[in-house]
């Protein structure tokens, strides 16, 4: 029985990859319960525990307990491990590990990679895995050290460079935890411009994936980009300056938010709930304090998320540039959906729209669950469900008030938002047999 169980596993690289992070979840959760790792030097309740290694190993950044307060150095030393492993993925780490062994990298092992890393083939691959681990420990260290020049101002010199390169590394796995205090987040930096613009662009570089880091690198001796690079710039730029216009329109007279701070603070808050959304999960307004059209809007780039092999969640930008193509080649009557003249394959197209339809349909679902189970506003909970699946972090105050039922279907929903519906739907299905023949084609009425 356990052969067969090998054998099955073994033959497919999606499997490996659930059941892998299922298993450094599940070793950071007894770790995190052991009393060692509480401030208090008690046990934190299982659940919690399991909930918090979820949240960092899915870089998400909801917490039941605060991080700040309820964990001993310890404690967040583990979930600052939990988020480097779940940012760069398991796989990465275990390649790394393999450099240093000077171990050659397995066929098997490759394929885990290509679909850790969300890549086409296998061509590059450990190339790409060398440059994923020095383009991480770059940023994570320029940021380190910015943050770090900056909160001397606050704090002693122990402390300013152990939250600077706390938050570097959790700002760029996008896993939004912070150790400000009892869930403050960086509202007490909501008008410091080093603060914001650093942040933001820890978020930013995080989010725009490896390939396109790479590809950015290698333009000084290319002078070109990749399809996939132009369509996830452009559109990253294009929801960070439209989310930011949004926002800034609903809450500049907002008294609970933007309307008491000063001109160029109110842009700088309008960029960072901008930018925040796209899976990090950092906030310097009180979303509570939003008025119900930005929490909705901040809702549909939770939903959206970073880009295709990046350290963030949600469909990804690159499945949202498919879906407008596609409408915009029907409207017009075109056949083909063009970007940059490129023509994009119809496979593509319909993996877009397929990933879309379960992501809808997983966020539905897990929101009926909760507006059973939780006694709060149903954009609360939308808020929180997708906050989870898109694995942002930002939380209108219903983390800290879940059920035992709520925090499950969270969890749930921080595992398959990290790993994807589709590779979870991969995992789970059986081997399919090749088609021998078609059916017939046939016509209904659209529209």
């Amino acid at each position: 029985m356990l052969t067969k169980f090998l054998r099955w596993l073994m033959a497919s690289p999606p499997r490996l990859l659930v059941l892998g992070f299922a298993m450094i979840i599940l070793i950071g959760a007894q770790i995190l319960a052991l009393p060692v790792s509480a401030a208090s030097g008690e046990r934190t309740p299982f659940i919690d525990a399991l909930f918090t290694s979820t949240s960092a190993t899915c870089v998400t950044g909801l917490v039941t307990l605060d991080t700040g307060t309820h964990y001993s150095t310890f404690g967040q030393g583990v979930i600052l491990v939990l988020i480097q492993i779940g940012g760069l993925g398991f796989m990465t780490m275990a390649t790394l590990f393999a450099f240093f062994l000077k171990r050659k990298i397995s066929l098997k092992e490759r394929l885990i990679l290509q679909e850790a890393l969300n890549q086409s083939d296998m061509e590059g691959i450990v190339r790409l895995v060398r440059r994923v681990v020095l383009y991480a420990l770059t940023i994570e260290a320029s940021g380190a050290l910015l943050f770090s020049v900056r909160f001397l101002f606050d704090m002693p010199p122990g402390k300013a460079l152990y939250y600077g390169v706390f938050h570097a590394i959790s700002f760029f796995n996008n896993a939004g935890f912070d150790v400000m205090g009892e869930f403050r987040s960086l509202t007490d930096y909501v008008d410091d411009p080093l603060v914001n613009i650093v942040t933001m662009l820890l978020i930013i570089l995080g989010g725009l994936g490896f390939v396109v880091l790479s590809d950015l690198t290698d333009w000084r001796n290319k002078k070109r980009l990749s399809l996939h690079s132009k369509v996830v710039l452009s559109m990253t730029g294009f929801l960070i300056l439209f989310g930011a216009v949004v926002i800034f329109a609903f809450e500049y007279s907002n008294p609970g938010t933007m309307k008491p701070l000063p001109l160029g603070s109110k842009i700088l808050s309008a960029f960072m709930q901008s930018v925040s959304p796209r899976t990090a999960g950092v906030n310097t307004l009180d979303l509570a304090g939003l008025r119900q059209a930005t929490q909705f809007f901040i809702v549909i780039l939770m939903f959206i998320g970073a880009s295709p092999g990046s350290t963030g969640g949600g469909i990804k930008t690159t499945t949202f540039a498919a879906l407008l193509g596609a409408v915009w080649a029907m409207i017009r009557g075109r056949e083909d959906v063009v970007m940059f003249k490129y023509r994009l394959a119809q496979e593509r197209v319909n993996k877009a729209l397929t990933l879309t339809l379960l992501a809808v349909a997983l966020v539905i679902v897990a929101t009926m669950i909760l507006s059973t189970t939780e006694d709060h506003h149903f954009l609360m909970i939308l808020f929180e469900v997708t906050s989870a699946f898109g694995t942002v972090g930002l939380s209108m105050g219903l983390t800290t008030q879940l059920t035992l039922t709520g925090k499950v279907i969270i969890i749930l929903m921080m595992f398959i938002g990290r790993l994807g519906p589709l590779t979870l739907g991969y995992a789970l299905a059986p081997k399919q047999e090749r088609a021998l023949y078609r059916q017939a084609e046939g016509k209904i009425i659209i529209g």
